[in-house]
């Protein structure tokens, strides 16, 4: 009598979504169908359009690249429409490769509970404060967490008594200021204000994306990142070496939208970053202390600034950040001894590990 084969682990890449990050989120799509171990997983690639349909969608990567003057887009005609993810049958595990509003935020983590299946990444509450800066910086704060001074702006103050709001930031701000949406990523939004004369136009640009905005105090450090993947039967979380986004200020002021991702961008990413080993555990140490802050599983990059003298001031934490083969996230993964096709791997195990429900 032969053994039955056990068959592989079904795993639904969901991708796509009704942020402005869905190009993004296919391109993530792309670089895991292509670095994922196909004798160990099934691949079922899950596509939401921006209208927030759900389609059965290709699996072939060359479809979601994102390539010099090609945004992916997942469209109605991209696969069979699903009415529910239970339609294609048994799934082990969700890989939820969304980033931004209805999908880094607890939503689809919400109905991924409700289902009980398993996923990849952080929990519904996690998510939630994750994506929104206010509440990830009152986190922060109330743990002891070192945070740069900031003001939000909140939809009826803006709409009611714009100059009360902009007295508000004149007075308890320091100009350079950035002026971002308090729920969206990848710098969608954001504006580097130098005066007064440009902060009405730019909250109205960051409002565009979110109606409720933030606008934070320049900050004069080095901008550090730190990945931090999960640990493994109850292990604490694992910080991988800092990396160093280094950006060209005499082409481009920030680390915006367009320099993530343009080929042309006039920045470049380092991992490891070049800093004193003291500072560099401080940095690590600190990412750690900021995922289990909001209760982080699985994923997240931590972003920091480094000051002059050595000091680590908190700036956000991505619970689903940049995934694709460049993004900072494995790069620093992969300059710590874990390669891309580990790690996702490893992120796999973790949410199988993992009990749905309360924990």
């Amino acid at each position: 009598m032969t053994d039955t084969p056990s068959r592989k682990v079904r795993v639904a890449l969901v991708f796509g979504g009704r942020s402005g990050e869905h190009a993004i989120s296919a391109a993530t799509a792309a670089g895991v169908m292509k670095a994922i171990d196909r004798d160990k997983y099934d691949v079922l690639p899950v596509g939401i359009t921006r209208e927030g349909r759900w389609v059965l969608a290709s699996g072939d990567p060359a479809r979601w690249e994102l390539t010099a003057g090609h945004l992916p887009e997942v469209t109605d005609d991209a696969g069979r429409e699903l009415a529910s993810l239970g339609e294609v049958g048994d799934v082990d595990v969700v890989f939820p490769l969304l980033h931004g509003p209805y999908g880094e935020d607890g939503t689809i983590q919400g109905l991924l509970e409700l289902a009980g299946v398993h996923y990849v990444g952080a929990g519904v509450l996690a998510s939630a404060v994750g994506m929104d800066k206010q509440y990830m910086k009152l986190v922060f704060a109330g743990h002891g967490l070192p945070v740069g001074p900031y003001v939000v702006i909140k939809p009826r103050d803006w709409e009611q008594n714009q100059s009360a709001m902009i007295e508000r930031v004149q007075a308890e701000l320091k100009f350079p200021v950035f002026v971002k949406p308090a729920r969206a990523g990848s710098s969608l939004g954001v504006t580097r204000v130098d005066d007064l004369t440009g902060l009405a136009d730019a909250i109205e640009e960051a409002r565009f994306h979110d109606p409720k905005v933030l606008v934070e105090e320049g900050i004069d450090g080095r901008e550090i990142e730190c990945a931090v993947l999960g640990g493994r039967g109850g292990a604490a979380p694992r910080a991988s070496v800092p990396g160093e986004i280094v950006v060209d200020h005499d082409a481009a002021q920030f680390y915006d939208f367009e320099e993530k991702y343009s080929a042309d961008s006039h920045a470049r990413t380092q991992a490891p970053a070049d800093l004193p080993a003291d500072v560099s555990e401080r940095v690590r140490e600190i990412a750690v202390q900021a995922f289990e802050a909001i209760g982080a599983e699985g994923i997240s990059r931590v972003d920091v600034f480094v000051m002059p003298d050595g000091e680590v001031v908190i700036n956000e934490i991505n619970t689903m950040p940049g995934f694709t083969p460049i993004s900072m996230y494995p790069q620093m993964w992969e300059a710590s001894g874990i390669s891309y096709p580990e790690l996702i791997d490893e992120l796999i195990q973790l949410a199988l590990e993992r009990p749905t429900g309360l924990r």
